[in-house]
């Protein structure tokens, strides 16, 4: 990303035209110049101002909206930041636009770069902007809980505990080498520095030790539908995705291959995946169709398994998280019983009878009910930079007898790969990765 820091950047923030209100956002330091050109003067900070917009030329009008001047550092980006909230047509987003690309030192925002400005300005570490985009990604609410979490600093405020107390750490110990004959440094100065380090490895090992149950929230929970020919599995998926994404047919077998779908489940990300009828056949395709729906039923996050006569398959993966499900309620006698105790879940497809409790039942299976931790790894850089600083600890204890030279090389190791993790420390190289994922406005 080629930038400058000295432009003013501007770039609609709001959605594709045409709307009912248009938001184009401007930071950099020709901002109050550039409201001086527009609208003749500059507003009360933070407080919004109704303004007729001109042209600087020709002084026609071009709008007529409300104006928001938020005065550096305490802004956004930490820069001086203006919005103009106007009227959301094309012709008049267009005008504007081309109005300030032809104000010296304004040019339009690329991808990305307000949040970029917010980074480099020390308004926002990486983890913080790694939520804001999670944030406009999101499309669950168990996502939109998670990122906002994120984007408050959930992370940020554990990472940076972490190191401060490493730094300490090294410190103390770099006391206890430089000043070992000081009378006022203790001979034991570096004891607590050891205990400050094993107690956050314990802490950090915790952290990881979470089945990966941020990345599943942000990525989404896998459900993988299974059971004989003609349970029902097809007519299920479709009951729950609300369209034929699946055929159905009296035929056995008709699912040869995985039928992945992901939806949002009671507001939870779910990729529900229907697979082949499980059975002996001869059929070379079958049997390639049913292997693949063993393998992917052993890496799920749950197995749905279903029934219609109340008599489940032996070949469930052995610890799988699962849910038995007694299918096509509807054509049970009204005065027969489901066998007691045996299903968890009775439903009827074609009725939706049962369907909204399968949908509690499985949020509850995947353990979505629990209290959601103020900070959880929500991606492979951020667990692959917490490993290396435990694995730099972990060397620290095995390595007892070393130099404390090196010991205190270690701890320098440690705390910087936590300080890549926020973006303190060498991450130059992930900056264009990370704001990519932004779009322009943001």
């Amino acid at each position: 990303m080629t930038q400058r820091r000295d432009d003013t950047i501007f770039a609609l923030s709001s959605g594709a035209a045409p709307s009912g209100v248009a938001v184009i956002r401007l930071s950099g330091p020709g901002v109050r110049f550039g409201l001086e050109t527009l609208i003749s003067d500059v507003p009360k900070a933070r407080m919004a101002a109704l303004r007729t917009l001109r042209a600087p030329e020709t002084g026609d009008i071009l709008d007529r909206g409300l104006v928001l001047f938020f005065p550096g550092p305490a802004s956004f980006t930490g820069e001086d930041v203006a919005e103009l909230q106007v009227h959301g047509g094309r012709a008049v987003i267009a005008s504007l636009l081309k109005t300030l690309g032809g104000l010296p030192g304004y040019r339009q925002a690329e991808a990305g770069e307000f949040t970029r400005r917010a980074f480099e300005n020390g308004r926002a570490d990486l983890t913080e902007i790694e939520g804001l985009a999670d944030l406009v990604a999101a499309e669950t609410e168990m996502q939109r809980r998670l990122a906002v979490r994120q984007a408050e600093g959930g992370l940020r405020k554990l990472y940076e505990d972490w190191r401060r107390r490493l730094i300490r750490a090294r410190a103390l110990i770099e006391a206890g080498l430089d000043f070992v004959d000081e009378e006022d440094v203790p001979d034991d100065v570096m004891a607590p520095a050891w205990r400050e380090a094993a107690e956050v490895a314990a802490e950090m090992a915790a952290h990881l030790d979470d089945q990966h149950f941020g990345e599943r929230v942000r990525d989404g929970f896998e459900v993988v539908l299974l059971g004989p020919p003609n349970a029902g599995k097809s007519s299920l998926l479709n009951a729950l995705v609300r369209r034929e994404a699946a055929i159905v047919t009296a035929e056995p077998g008709t699912t040869r291959d995985l039928i992945e779908v992901s939806l949002d489940l009671g507001g939870h990300a779910v990729t529900l995946v229907d697979t082949a009828g499980l059975r002996e056949t001869e059929s070379l395709v079958e049997r390639e169709g049913i292997a693949r729906a063993r393998r992917r039923a052993g890496a799920a996050d749950l197995v749905l398994a279903l029934s219609d006569n109340d008599s489940w398959s032996e070949t469930i993966p052995e610890g799988a998280v699962r849910l038995l499900v007694r299918t096509k309620l509807d054509l049970v006698d009204s005065d027969s019983k489901l066998s007691a105790g045996t299903a968890d879940i009775a439903l009827s497809a074609r009725t939706g009878e049962g369907l909204d409790h399968l949908v509690r039942a499985i949020g509850t299976a995947l353990d979505l009910a629990r209290p959601m931790p103020a900070a959880l790894i929500t991606r492979a850089r951020q667990r692959d930079g917490i490993s290396r600083s435990l694995e730099h600890l972990r060397e620290l204890e095995r390595e007892a007898g070393r130099a404390i030279e090196v010991k205190a090389e270690l701890l320098r190791s440690a705390a910087d790969a936590l300080g890549r993790v926020t973006g303190k420390v060498d991450v130059e190289d992930l900056l264009d990765v990370i704001f990519a994922e932004f779009c322009i406005g943001k």
